[in-house]
């Protein structure tokens, strides 16, 4: 049966919510907490990898989990949902990018009365891929990779039940052909229970940290013949702020549904909403579904399945994500958890 508080707590998720697009967006005389560089600010820094979010739950949810990510994916979602978890757990995770490329995702969470520490490692390599250039539309018959890595280490803190934070600090190393950019970024993530309502929220800020000048050279043709390049414009790591909240909407003996939204403001581009839905069947089962607002190639819902398989005395969760973009195509996504 539904809560009794249900009405009431769905109008403060509503409220909430609410707060969080006034925040996002310019009033009529004044900028918005974060000011818009315009309606999308795509091409201002580097290091992109680190928006591809990781986490076949999250991304079958329309990426609306930075309050409600209570598992390995906490890593790198929002840090101060570590300090949430009753165990520990390693994770991995695998991604199906575009183009053949593929990024996978590691990490482990060590918990402890009141504190949790984890590590995590994002990987990702294009492969081998033709070189082209104007004058060579077609190849110049040699090839190049790209390869992007961050190394995490983190930590989380709970003041009570209801409150906990977390930091992270994120080695980045990015490396194209023959030029590499290396720098130090950090995420931040608060993570606030309104009692026994069913009801949170979370507040983070992911990638802050400092710019980036690469070294290296790479050598390009030009009309006057080949010409090497060896100085660089600073990068600087796409921060993010995210606010979102979960609310516990329905608790039945065999089913719980639970919904999750998300506003999303990069410094790179412009502001997104998303929203997801998870129906959990005999604490086994997961169907989930969400949608992003504010993406262009986004125009179908994500969805996704999951499952939890006891193995001894551990539990071992296997988690599946489907996302699609009009003209790019298809996104998979697998993640392997092992609650130790």
């Amino acid at each position: 049966m539904f809560k009794n508080s249900f009405v009431r707590k769905l109008s403060q998720l509503s409220v909430l919510l609410v707060a969080a697009m006034f925040l996002l967006h310019d009033t009529s005389d004044a900028q918005s907490l974060f000011p818009s560089l315009g309606d999308s600010r795509s091409g201002t820094s580097g290091f992109q990898f680190l928006k591809i979010n990781v986490d076949a739950r999250s991304s079958s949810m329309g990426s609306s989990n930075v309050a409600d990510a209570m598992d390995g994916s906490s890593l790198y979602l929002n840090p101060s949902l570590l300090s949430q978890m009753d165990r520990d757990q390693a994770y991995l995770g695998h991604t199906q990018y575009f183009a053949d490329i593929s990024l996978n995702y590691a990490g482990y969470v060590h918990t402890r009365t009141s504190t949790a520490f984890g590590a995590s490692l994002m990987y990702l390599d294009s492969g081998e891929m033709d070189e082209t250039t104007e004058f060579n539309p077609f190849g110049t018959g040699r090839t190049f990779r790209t390869v992007h890595m961050a190394a995490a280490l983190t930590f989380s803190q709970q003041l009570s039940h209801l409150f906990s934070y977390g930091i992270s600090a994120k080695y980045l190393d990015e490396r194209i052909e023959e030029v590499q950019a290396q720098t130090v970024v950090f995420d931040f993530g608060f993570f606030y229970r309104v009692g026994d309502t069913g009801l949170r929220f979370a507040i983070g800020l992911n990638n802050f940290g400092f710019d980036s000048t690469p070294s290296g050279e790479t050598t390009r043709t030009t009309l006057d013949g080949p010409v090497t390049e060896t100085n660089f414009a600073e990068i600087s790591p796409p921060t993010m702020f995210l606010i979102g909240a979960a609310f516990d909407a329905y608790e039945g003996e065999n089913f719980d549904v639970i919904v999750t939204a998300q506003a999303t403001n990069p410094a790179d581009n412009a502001e997104r909403f998303s929203i997801g839905s998870e129906l959990k069947f005999i604490d086994r089962f997961f169907l989930r579904a969400g949608y992003e607002f504010g993406v262009d190639e986004a125009k179908l819902p994500s969805a996704g399945v999951g499952f939890e398989v006891p193995l001894l005395n551990y539990t071992l969760g296997i988690d599946y994500g489907f996302s699609t973009r009009e003209r790019l195509g298809s996104l998979h996504r697998f993640a392997l958890k092992f609650n130790l």
